[in-house]
């Protein structure tokens, strides 16, 4: 690690340090709230937790920990535990006090145990799918050598640090460090973190494998299992800071946003075929990035939630207020989908750049049986921008020969040759506001000079690829083909008049008033979430009926969200949650003109299957 120069400003050794453990260009979270104002879309939205209640600096923490004497400091994979364990050591020292401090890194099993209890579910060496994980945290620790385990009372102070700390016993105060899995993925990339119980870095696209299938998996089960008894929060993304919390006052604040309208934080990223359009429409964004493919709104298991106190800021996961209030955020439909959030937004930005790989997705039972996931990646393409020129692909020719199409394709992957899809697969011009219906097993891609906006069920690494315009990626290295999966699940079915009839939703006017009206955009009958769009001069009244509603802004300037006496500003394409338990909403138009608010919702029949 690059260390401190003479002479050299903490700034530039903070810069420095992040450089080497962050392969990004985007920003850390800030510790506080950006000074002014620019107006339009904002990438750190913040929700406010009350006065005195984040706290900032290890001195703070170090201070309440001496209070303590003994604690745990867990936390999720990931952390940069030298770090944080070196910045509290700093303040100890201040305060003059010998502290004893035990790793949970030294108990692990052996490496290569931990190997062979996690191999049955990475699939095969090559393949980007495994299987989620039955494991739990405490299978990866030796569990009596942490069992003898005891304090050292000679000491002032003692702390058992690392994922999984709680597991000891101890009846002592638990401190929790969260980590967003943005910045976790961004430290994955720089190969400055490792999976659980490995001594160093793989391939990123390995390492990432592990993490959505197993890392993460027992992670998330252990933290759950400590949200509702953790005594302190802290925010773990910082490289030479971090915020932190009483447990009790951010489980209130999570209480608070399961009872009113909240946005999550967006997180953006680059790809092959990204675009301009997020640049150039969203200003707070990196403009050094080449482009940005994605910007992940709301990916329940990856984006997280920021509270802020007196300016302070800190983040955690999303996963904390489903694990906390799950029922609340779902309504009627928690019974089916349990504490998943199970509808997404994100964009994919192809203005200026290239098309979307030729692709499907897997059907129920082949997702559940082959990588252990409970729904499947059904989709829809609203498009919220699009150039003159554009286009989708969906479906299939009427006069769709399989073998011939696999063979074609097969032929293009070994010899980098061209596919001529227009041949097999059908095209439709892309207008604002369309809306494109692609049930798991349909053949699509998005094509370039498209901003979509797409709605989604939660689950997103599970694309088949099939054929990726000869294209590389950012690294110049070919993106993984995957013909074999996708012919295990395509629908060959969907083709000719099919598709425009039944894969192209027609909207149709559901309710009106004076200047008001929802106009409803069917979803396929596969996809268990339905789509309406509120287009409103004024201002207009919806009921819940005990039903999650996902919206965005997608045309207009701003709107104001009331929800009794309470209003929160939302602007031009803001994602905004509003949770089961509010019985109703207002929507009112700020902007002038007139405002339209795309809302997806879980279809009532879906409310009551066990």
């Amino acid at each position: 690690m690059e260390m401190k120069g003479i002479g050299e400003e903490p700034e530039t050794q903070a810069a420095k340090q992040a450089a080497v453990l962050r392969n990004t260009k985007q920003e850390i979270l800030p510790v506080e709230v950006l000074a002014g104002d620019v107006g339009g879309y904002r990438i750190y939205p913040a929700h406010a937790l009350g006065s005195g209640k984040i706290f900032c600096g290890y001195d703070t923490l170090a201070q309440w920990v001496v209070e303590q004497k003994t604690v745990v400091i867990d936390g999720y994979v990931g952390n940069l535990w030298d770090i944080i364990s070196a910045g509290l050591t700093k303040e100890f020292e201040k305060l003059g006090v010998r502290v004893n401090w035990l790793a949970m890194q030294d108990f692990l099993k052996p490496e290569a145990e931990i190997d062979q209890l996690v191999s049955p579910f990475l699939g095969d060496e090559d393949s980007v799918w495994g299987t989620k994980t039955t494991r739990t945290l405490a299978d990866f620790y030796q569990l009596n050598a942490l069992a003898g385990l005891e304090p050292d009372h000679t000491y002032a102070v003692n702390i058992l640090l690392g994922p999984g700390a709680a597991l000891c016993g101890w009846e002592v105060p638990i401190v929790y460090v969260d980590l967003p899995k943005n910045e976790l993925q961004h430290r994955m990339s720089a190969g400055s973190i490792t999976n659980l119980g490995k001594s160093a870095p793989a391939k990123a696209t390995a390492m990432y494998k592990r993490f959505y299938f197993v890392d993460w998996v027992v992670c998330n089960q252990h933290k759950e299992s400590l949200l509702p008894r953790t005594d302190v929060i802290v925010d773990g993304q910082g490289i030479d800071w971090i915020t932190w919390a009483y447990g009790q006052d951010i489980r209130t604040g999570l209480t608070a946003l399961s009872q009113s309208v909240f946005r999550p934080r967006p997180w953006f990223t680059p790809g092959s075929w990204g675009g301009q359009w997020i640049k150039a429409h969203f200003q707070q964004v990196n403009q050094e990035e080449p482009n940005y493919a994605w910007s992940f709104e709301l990916i329940a298991p990856e984006n997280g939630l920021v509270f802020e106190s007196d300016g302070i800021l800190l983040e955690v996961s999303f996963d904390c207020l489903m694990s906390l209030s799950g029922r609340a955020v779902l309504g009627k439909h928690h019974r089916r989908f349990g504490n998943e959030f199970p509808i997404r937004f994100d964009f994919l930005d192809t203005f200026e750049g290239g098309n979307l790989s030729i692709q499907c997705h897997p059907s129920q039972a082949y997702i559940r049986e082959n990588f252990g996931e409970a729904i499947t990646q059904d989709e829809t393409y609203y498009m919220l921008d699009c150039a003159p020129d554009a286009k989708v692909y969906l479906g299939f020719q009427d006069d769709i020969d399989p073998a011939a199409f696999r063979q074609e394709l097969e032929d293009s992957l070994e010899h980098n040759s061209e596919v001529a899809i227009d041949n097999y697969v059908q095209s439709f011009p892309a207008a604002k506001h369309d809306l494109f219906l692609i049930p798991n097993g349909t053949v699509h891609s998005s094509g370039k000079n498209n901003l979509v906006l797409e709605i989604s069920a939660t689950p997103y690494i599970f694309t088949f690829k099939m054929y990726d315009w000869l294209s590389k990626d950012l690294n110049g290295e070919p993106r993984p083909i995957n013909i074999e999966h996708a012919f295990n699940n395509l629908r060959f079915d969907r083709k000719g008049k099919r598709v425009p009839q039944e894969l192209i939703s027609k909207p149709y006017v559901l309710d009106a008033g004076a200047d008001w009206r929802t106009v409803h955009l069917p979803t396929h009958e596969v996809h268990f979430y339905d789509v309406h769009r509120l287009e409103f001069e004024s201002q207009v009244t919806v009921e819940t009926e005990q039903a999650c509603h996902v919206m965005m802004l997608v045309e207009g300037t701003e709107v104001l969200v009331r929800i009794g006496a309470e209003e929160t500003l939302f602007r031009y394409a803001e994602t905004f949650v509003v949770p089961a338990a509010v019985p109703r909403y207002t929507l009112v138009n700020i902007g002038g003109g007139t405002a339209k608010v795309v809302k997806a919702f879980v279809k009532d029949d879906y409310g009551t299957a066990t």
